[in-house]
């Protein structure tokens, strides 16, 4: 008699070096961002707000710098510790994944239209799993995993 053994499947997160965990991060980041923003123009988003008088329209640069320039940042930084002190990788998993979400705020607290808030507010989350699969994977290529 044989027992029958289910397994749940997992996320297999690869252990890569520093620069690689960084580049592929910002870059997944930067495209999944890039689909949301095209999916809220589609869906009639205007990504403008009007503030002061003047008009401020969310394009593709910015998408791309929004994405980029935090996400680079902090990983950077995180990196470039973590050759003295490799647990700052775990302590920048939640500092980074609750600031992506808690950036939240600024998008809602803006005068844009609902379409637009919904898109912006996915862009910052897509930010905190990317972020933490993308020091797990820096982790784990120090650790050997």
């Amino acid at each position: 008699m044989t027992i029958a053994q289910t397994t749940t499947p997992t996320l297999r997160i690869p252990a890569v070096n520093r620069p690689i965990a960084i580049i592929g991060s910002v870059a997944v980041a930067v495209a999944v961002n890039l689909v949301v923003w095209l999916l809220g123009k589609a869906a009639g988003g205007s990504f403008e707000v009007v503030k002061n008088g003047a008009t401020t329209q969310v394009g593709v640069g910015t998408v791309i710098s929004s994405s980029a320039v935090p996400l680079l940042v902090g990983l950077t930084l995180a990196a470039l510790i973590s050759y003295r002190w490799a647990g700052v990788l775990r302590v920048a998993q939640i500092v980074g994944g609750v600031l992506a979400v808690a950036t939240i705020g600024l998008t809602v607290s803006a005068d844009f239209d609902t379409t637009t808030t919904v898109a912006l507010s996915v862009m910052h989350l897509v930010l905190a799993p990317v972020l933490v699969i993308g020091l797990e994977a820096m982790r784990r290529g120090l650790s050997g995993d």
